[in-house]
């Protein structure tokens, strides 16, 4: 069920880098320039994951702060991991939201999105910016959680709800049981784990 959840966020997930853009501009480029890459691109909707990656490094990463993302999900033991351990979280958590992503774009046909309301988040730098994917039948409601710290030059996404369910959030739940079983290592060796069987 959450597989399917999550399936709408690759229509969505990725931005391109217009510093000066405001975040629901920002979020609505995301989604005609995934849309339009998808739909372009047969090997993507049948899940080729080497075209996929190349769509993710060149629409998403740019526009994503993906270690505060994956500093979210560690949780508190991310400030003891050493710089090679959060290097190796990073790229295996990468590779768990590929999957995902591979998944939901061979569903991608003739959706479209909506902006519906960007809301500011009281005592910080953040902001939400809520949107629906409009296809056939009921459209799928999708907020984003960007953040633009001071000094930063752009609102940048660090996590994304579906369904009522925050990403990034609910990966630190599942990553907090490994963590207690087996500390930062643990978890790198079972996220490794899990892509590896996903990749066979």
């Amino acid at each position: 069920m959450f597989h399917k959840l999550i399936a709408p966020v690759a229509l969505v997930a990725a931005f391109a880098a217009h510093a000066q853009q405001a975040p629901d501009a920002l979020v609505k480029q995301i989604s005609v320039d995934v849309l339009e890459a998808v739909k372009a691109d047969k090997a993507i909707q049948a899940g080729d994951i080497a075209k996929i990656t190349a769509l993710v490094d060149a629409k998403v990463m740019p526009s994503v702060n993906f270690e505060a993302a994956t500093r979210s999900a560690v949780g508190p033991q991310w400030r003891g991991a050493t710089a090679e351990q959060r290097s190796k979280l990073m790229t295996e958590f990468k590779a768990l939201l590929l999957r995902l992503y591979a998944g939901a774009l061979t569903q991608v046909k003739d959706q479209t999105v909506e902006i519906t309301k960007t809301l500011p988040v009281a005592g910080s730098t953040q902001v939400i910016v809520q949107s629906e994917v409009r296809g056939k039948g009921e459209p799928i409601k999708l907020d984003y959680r960007l953040d633009k710290p001071a000094d930063a030059p752009a609102f940048k996404i660090i996590d994304v709800n579906v369904g009522g369910i925050w990403l990034v959030q609910n990966y630190r739940s599942q990553f907090a049981t490994e963590l207690t079983k087996g500390g930062i290592d643990g978890l790198i060796n079972a996220l490794a784990e899990r892509n590896k069987a996903a990749a066979k």
